[in-house]
């Protein structure tokens, strides 16, 4: 067993246990101790776990229950080379839509404040943090609203997206998954991410390495809907080949 083929049955042993022992491990794949340790301290690298003494927890649970603030520093150096990449994309006079989360934060701020833009979003502190600029026209959704996350959703929000039509939607996403395919744990809000799906010309999923392998709570769309993967680091061959099946252009390094 390949060190990767490792990593992705203690990634398996996660989402059903929440939990995985060293000691257990060690006697599953017939290795070393050491070489577990090895094993997790990378996946912790790649923010895919929690490393606590004797084993590892999922990072899921604990990203679940973070606040915005919170969110923000984790896995930031992989966020912050996903939105360089993303804001690159972005051209002057394009209409962007981008829902709530700590990577289009992120995008948003990588955006050239010297371009004009229409700026559709659900976010709170991406609206906020547009409207200082006078070269961007910033539209927040109306509706119901998250305080602890910031963000808009509901029937009023949904209706109000439907007005739009934007060149380019810059997604954020809490799970990727072959099988349950662009994921979020906010029920409430993936009605928005389906509106925002329909009325963009392109659709740009951007999302750091912990969310690939990961389902969350609520489906968005199949992987099918997106147009470009903007991901950091090295992505397992299983999700480039299925992007490339489904006509997906995937950036990663």
């Amino acid at each position: 067993m390949t060190a990767e083929q490792r990593k992705r049955r203690i990634s398996e042993l996660l989402k059903a246990n929440d939990s995985v022992k060293v000691t257990e491990l060690s006697r599953l794949f017939d290795v070393s101790e050491v070489t577990v340790r090895t094993d997790l301290e990378d996946m912790e690298k790649k923010g895919l776990l929690t490393r606590v003494h004797g084993g590892a927890v999922s990072s899921y649970k604990p990203y679940y229950s973070m606040n915005l603030n919170q969110r923000l520093e984790t896995n930031q150096t992989e966020k912050v080379a996903i939105a360089e990449k993303v804001a690159s994309l972005i051209r002057p006079n394009d209409t962007v839509m981008l829902n709530a989360g700590t990577t289009t934060l992120l995008v948003f701020r990588k955006f050239p404040a010297e371009y004009n833009l229409n700026i559709v979003t659900n976010s709170v502190s991406i609206a906020l943090e547009a409207s200082g600029n006078p070269n961007y026209n910033v539209i927040l959704v109306g509706g119901s609203v998250n305080t602890k996350y910031q963000f808009t959703y509901g029937h009023d929000a949904v209706k109000q997206l439907e007005r739009y039509h934007a060149d380019k939607l810059i997604l954020s996403v809490d799970g990727i998954d072959t099988a349950h395919g662009f994921t979020t744990y906010y029920n409430k809000e993936c009605t928005v991410d389906v509106t925002m799906l329909k009325q963009a010309d392109t659709c740009i999923v951007a999302a750091d390495r912990s969310k690939f392998g990961h389902s969350a709570f609520t489906k968005i769309s199949d992987l099918s809907v997106a147009d470009m993967i903007i991901t950091a680091g090295a992505l397992q061959q299983e999700y480039i080949d299925e992007f490339k099946l489904l006509g997906v252009e995937v950036l990663a390094d």
